[in-house]
């Protein structure tokens, strides 16, 4: 059985879950450096409500977010926490990514020490 609340607000409330409502407050990104999975993304809203497990994946057609979703018994997954709005997804998946890019630019600037990386020198004399 399920049971769904619905909230009316008042006139002197901002109606509840519209976009000019709710502030992304904080993105927490951490990079991965595998063919598809770019980034493991967690989501602070109004301070108050966190949303992890967001992905950032590269596709055929370029990077976009994923939601954090779980495998059913039959093997297919099912979104755990989504936006409603394609409005709101947009201006969601744009801040991920936008924040996403400035990080993995940021992350490619830093120069390996050196014997690490491509860019190590043979220091051995031979």
């Amino acid at each position: 059985m399920r049971a769904r609340l619905i909230f009316e607000a008042t006139p002197a409330e901002e109606p509840m879950g519209t976009e000019q409502g709710i502030d992304i407050t904080e993105i927490n990104i951490s990079l991965r450096d595998e063919e598809k999975l770019k980034a493991f993304v967690n989501i602070t809203f109004n301070d108050v409500f966190v949303v992890r497990g967001l992905k950032v994946i590269s596709g055929k057609n370029g990077l976009f977010v994923c939601m954090p979703s779980r495998q059913l018994e039959n093997g297919t997954y099912k979104d755990i926490a989504h936006p409603i709005s394609n409005d709101f997804r947009q201006i969601l998946e744009n801040k991920i990514l936008s924040e996403y890019r400035r990080l993995a630019e940021e992350a490619a600037e830093v120069p390996n020490a050196p014997g690490h990386g491509e860019d190590s020198v043979d220091y051995s004399g031979a």
